[in-house]
């Protein structure tokens, strides 16, 4: 009998860069964000596959 997920809550922790540092932490974090979206989506694509 298949499972199917209705709901999922992701969590994430980003550990805050030392103030005063590199002006890239804007970028920074936009890679990071949309790289946790692509893992979700190639999870989710994974599991509705099986």
């Amino acid at each position: 009998m298949p499972i199917e997920i209705k709901e999922m809550h992701v969590k994430i922790n980003v550990a805050e860069a030392p103030k005063g540092g590199g002006g890239g932490g804007a970028a920074n974090e936009q890679k990071i964000i949309e790289e946790c979206i692509a893992q979700v989506s190639q999870m989710l694509k994974n599991t509705k596959e099986r």
